[in-house]
């Protein structure tokens, strides 16, 4: 690994993660940085516990959803125990999840059936803060290198620190809210128009670019007309 460039790399990410105008833009783009940067990264997501349930915040792929839905529901997983356990180990990394995963009997085949063969993941912490865990995705078994959890590690950091900087407590719970209302607003365009779910994301930003109008606006209107016509 040229640790010259990926030097370079990070200092314009923290400048792109500081230029940020919200703590979801924040989110969205550590998630796209870590695909972007980290070496056998194909997917990438961040997961949080709030009052004992998982809470994907950003993701780069339906599939890290999925993962991180069914680690919730099963009280069991890697990015699941990284998110819970914020004083203890700060980083895993499982080489080959197609082996078996005493720790996580009952998720590990599941996510074999998403296409899951190796998995790395970080805590986002600073001294004050905790905000979930960065959690990296391979379809490949053996996909993560030394190098790719030294890379992981450095981008954490820099995660943990902008978003330390861009948000308080208040700010963390109204991108929870977002993200809800744009999943609701999602939900209803699916139905009314029979679109997937990344057709029907689609339609958003388009709507949300044409008019100049935040995403989160586009979503709760979508939401309220929904509601008076109900």
């Amino acid at each position: 690994m040229d640790w010259r460039e990926f030097a370079e790399q990070m200092a314009l990410l923290a400048r792109r993660l500081l230029a940020q105008e919200s703590a979801q833009e924040t989110l969205d783009e550590i998630v796209q940085a870590a695909v972007e940067l980290i070496e056998g990264c194909e997917a990438s997501g961040i997961l949080a516990l709030r009052k004992g349930r998982a809470v994907t915040l950003a993701t780069t792929a339906d599939m890290v959803v999925e993962s991180d839905r069914l680690q919730g529901e099963l009280g069991e997983g890697p990015c699941f125990d990284a998110a819970r356990r914020a004083n203890e180990d700060r980083l895993f990394r499982i080489a080959d999840l197609t082996q078996p995963q005493p720790d996580w009997s009952r998720y590990a085949p599941a996510a074999r059936e998403l296409g899951v063969g190796s998995m790395m993941g970080f805590l986002l912490y600073t001294h004050d803060d905790d905000f979930g865990a960065l959690n990296l995705y391979s379809s490949r078994p053996g996909a993560f290198t030394p190098d790719s959890e030294t890379a992981g590690w450095l981008l954490a950091s820099h995660a943990a620190v902008a978003l330390a900087g861009a948000r308080t407590v208040d700010q963390l719970e109204h991108a929870l809210e977002t993200r809800h209302a744009i999943g609701e607003a999602m939900g209803i365009l699916r139905e009314r128009h029979r679109l997937s779910e990344d057709d029907a994301f689609a339609v958003l930003r388009r709507i949300s670019q044409h008019h100049n109008v935040k995403l989160r606006d586009v979503a709760q209107n979508i939401r309220s007309g929904a509601r008076k016509q109900s």
